[in-house]
């Protein structure tokens, strides 16, 4: 398993353990991350992936991955695929405790006849409209059904029957026979299995029936001897039935503890609503860049560690609170200014002549690939007497504390020489089209330069070397903080979240690996998009600013 990056942060859980095996009640920690396939995992799960394995990892335990493949009609082996694929990129090993619900599909089946024989479960032949209008409310207790008393007989050939295909889909069904008065709404006759002729991605068609998700998850803990299962608060309430059907089985009780779900700000973590934005075409796919998939974020570029130290730094705790985007962004920015090797490139491109430099110059000047770590090396970028540099660092009446280009202002180029504007060029439309500047061509590594006081320092690219390279600027999905309050979700979605511009960029950008990371000086980190980029014709995608220009600009 994967070491995590420095040491865990104490929680309630943690304590819980603490004492556990303090107490002797439990002798090791066996935890599990247990995904239906039925969509890709978005950045809620990878909290919930982290604080299982974390947990394990901490305590010298296991986790295991288990798919709860229960419900074929919305599962599919995509989905397997691309679980598997994300939490071995967050950085975690699950050895071969790889299961899946299906492996229990038998054992279930008898543990269910157990249950009917014992006279603490029915099948019940009402529709779903019927049971629906008979389970009562908060304040009012449930109606039996007219089908609770059937003996254990009629109970056992009814449910072969429903095993052998005998009936339509929803005709009857196996529920638990508890206490149809329980406070507790999932305490009144739960379902236990429905009928269901859909094709499954592993046992094909052997069933017909499958059980549900509150009947299975406790008995799948049981089986491999989970002592710890961790689940968010939703499933509190589903406690005691989980514990009831294991006391009722009389077998291996696991421990089950509920923390508090993230919830990001300016996203929708429904994965029905996540699976609505992909069938409807609002986004790409589920690995689009701007989803909050852990697919879509490493196809954005954010590092796996990032990630990491995000659902480190948040904590884990019993109430529900709002995670800022911006806390995740920062982390990323964290992450990438030790690790994004840097690059120049242009985005708004405005021309600039060196006047004193002849037509056919050209040198290499030498660049460190990241000014704080040597030895990642350097790398030679060409410099020529025309260049283009980013159109917002030069302002025709800058401001007092504008330290970038202005009519007759000194600058210092990125890596090379400190210039001075000239001249300003404008079209018949009086924009601004060209700077004619000269350079001293003295203070090429001089910082200070003697007759220099410069504070500004630009970047920029040779303009006959540049490269032209499709540049995606993604900002977040939705243009409201809480997508959910909306009157419709999709209505909030930010239509300027995706633009495309062609960037002018140092040569040296046309060479790099899918996936791979690079900061573009004073402009933001930039991701190798890992779909669409062939060999030497890379498109990137920007994965986040410098710093966030909601809290005061770039």
């Amino acid at each position: 398993m994967t070491r995590m990056s420095q040491e865990p942060t104490s929680n309630f859980i943690r304590t819980i353990i603490d004492e556990d095996l303090a107490t002797g009640r439990r002798q090791q920690v066996i935890t599990r991350f247990p995904p239906e396939p039925n969509g890709y995992l978005h950045i809620g799960h990878a909290k919930s992936i982290c604080l299982n394995f974390g947990l394990a990892q901490s305590y010298g335990g296991r986790c295991h991955l288990r798919f709860d493949d229960t419900n074929p009609s919305k599962e599919e082996l995509e989905y397997v695929e691309s679980i598997k694929a994300d939490v071995a990129w967050l950085g975690f090993d699950w050895g071969e405790h790889l299961y899946f619900a299906s492996d229990y599909f038998n054992q279930l089946y008898q543990w269910a006849l157990l249950l009917i024989k014992a006279g603490k479960a029915y099948v019940d032949s009402q529709s779903a409209e019927e049971m629906r209008a008979k389970r009562g409310t908060l304040t009012e207790p449930g109606i039996a059904s007219p089908y609770r008393e059937r003996s254990v007989e009629e109970n056992l050939e009814l449910f072969e029957r429903m095993k052998s295909g005998e009936f339509a889909d929803g005709a009857h069904i196996l529920r638990a026979k508890i206490d149809m008065a329980a406070p507790n709404m999932n305490l009144r006759d739960p379902a236990m299995y429905r009928i269901l002729h859909a094709h499954h991605h592993r046992t094909g068609d052997k069933w017909c029936i499958y059980p549900m998700y509150d009947f299975a998850h406790g008995q799948e803990d049981s089986i491999e001897g989970v002592t710890h299962s961790i689940c968010t608060l939703e499933f509190a309430d589903h406690r005691p039935l989980y514990e009831w059907f294991l006391q009722e089985l009389e077998i291996h009780a696991p421990q089950q503890i509920e923390f508090a779900r993230l919830n990001l700000s300016y996203t929708v973590m429904s994965k029905r609503k996540l699976l609505q934005l992909v069938n409807d075409r609002h986004v790409e796919g589920w690995d689009d860049p701007r989803m909050p998939t852990v697919s879509g974020m490493r196809r954005r570029g954010y590092p796996a560690a990032a990630i990491r130290n995000f659902c480190d730094k948040i904590g884990v705790g019993k109430a529900h609170s709002w995670i800022e985007m911006s806390v995740l962004e920062e982390t990323v920015r964290e992450v990438l200014n030790e690790t994004a090797q840097r690059r120049m490139a242009v985005l708004d491109p405005l021309k600039v002549t060196i006047t004193n430099l002849p037509a056919d110059h050209l040198e290499e000047l030498q660049a460190p690939n990241h000014p704080q770590q040597p030895e990642l090396g350097s790398r030679m970028i060409p410099f020529s007497h025309e260049l283009y540099i980013e159109r917002e660092d030069f302002m025709l009446e800058p401001p007092k504390k504008f330290f970038r280009l202005g009519p007759g202002c000194e600058v210092r180029l990125r890596n090379a020489y400190i210039i001075r504007c000239d001249e300003v060029v404008k079209d018949a439309s009086g924009e601004v089209i060209e700077l004619k500047c000269s350079a001293d061509l003295d203070t090429l590594g001089k910082n200070p330069a003697d007759g220099h006081k410069v504070k500004g320092i630009i970047h920029w690219v040779s303009a006959a070397q540049a490269q032209r390279l499709p540049v995606r600027i993604y900002d977040r999905l939705f243009s409201q903080e809480n997508p959910d309050k909306a009157e419709n979700y999709l209505q909030a979605l930010n239509p300027a979240s995706r633009q495309l511009v062609e960037a002018l960029a140092e040569p040296s950008l046309l060479n790099v690996r899918c996936g791979e990371t690079f900061q573009f000086e004073r402009v933001g980190y930039f991701c190798v998009d890992s779909k669409e980029s062939s060999a030497g014709q890379p498109v990137f995608n920007r994965t986040v600013t410098l710093r966030d220009s909601r809290g005061g600009g770039n």
